[in-house]
């Protein structure tokens, strides 16, 4: 398949994920604690986030057999293989069962462990933010435009996003994530998938998180990468295993907030 069809596939999955996902927002539906019992707090699932997996999962399993995929819902199959897509159908449920519009459905694909295509839709508002680490786009109903970092190289000047600062172990974890957060101009929190894609588009300047899954990022790296931003660990490395992941949208702030987060 040429990229341009993959691209396209890629589209076809939002849509039809979207078009699960979308009767379940500010309505009534059910809901699970998968974190039940294990004393890790408050972890939803809902009908809209497995409808919308089960769905991509048919398209890629009839489009792309000997493609892997890795799921928050429903776990990983041939993950060893070459190609493997990595979804989570709604980054941010807390807000999707707030009737808050701040989630998104993920969708990345890897290539020899490296992330090389993501996209982030969000079917409520009609968005869709697509990247190849070479450029990325945002589009809306009013067309498609490129995106491009802000240019900020002060951590005075930066304005930062996390999910929340509780998911931050207590110790050093939290002590380090505050001292970047004290050295901030703003800082803004609840913000899940959308902080990386504003920050793709100028907006915001700093992500810091921690506790991710590979399926939370991902598809996301692409998307930061292709508008000229810099996403890793906190020491640097890649991020696409998920756990401790640092995003700029310049390198010179990043290389300030490793020195804090690594020191």
């Amino acid at each position: 398949m040429s990229v341009v069809d993959l691209a396209r596939f890629m589209e076809d999955l939002a849509t039809q994920s979207g078009a699960a996902i979308l009767p379940f927002f500010r309505a009534h539906f059910g809901m699970d604690d998968k974190a039940s019992g294990s004393g890790r707090g408050f972890d939803p699932v809902t009908e809209a986030d497995r409808a919308a997996e089960a769905t991509m999962r048919r398209m890629i399993r009839a489009t792309f057999p000997t493609h892997g995929i890795l799921g928050e819902e429903f776990g990983a199959e041939q993950t060893d293989a070459e190609c493997v897509w990595v979804l989570d159908p709604i980054d941010g449920t807390r807000a999707f069962i707030s009737g808050l519009p701040t989630w998104g459905t993920l969708i990345g694909l890897t290539r020899n462990g490296t992330a090389v295509r993501g996209l982030m839709h969000q079917p409520y508002l009609g968005e869709r933010f697509l990247g190849d680490g070479g450029g990325a786009t945002i589009r809306t109903a009013k067309g498609e435009r490129t995106l491009r970092t802000r240019r900020t190289d002060k951590l005075a000047d930066a304005i930062l996003a996390t999910t929340d600062p509780r998911l931050f172990a207590e110790g050093e974890e939290r002590e380090r994530f505050g001292r970047i957060e004290s050295a901030v101009k703003m800082s803004r929190y609840g913000t899940d998938c959308y902080a990386y894609c504003m920050l793709a588009a100028g907006q915001i300047d700093l992500v810091v998180e921690a506790g991710l899954q590979p399926y939370d990022i991902v598809a996301l790296i692409p998307i930061v990468a292709g508008a000229g931003g810099v996403i890793t660990s906190w020491d640097g490395g890649p991020a696409t295993g998920g756990g401790r992941v640092v995003a700029a949208g310049d390198r010179r702030l990043h290389e300030q907030a490793l020195a804090i987060l690594n020191p």
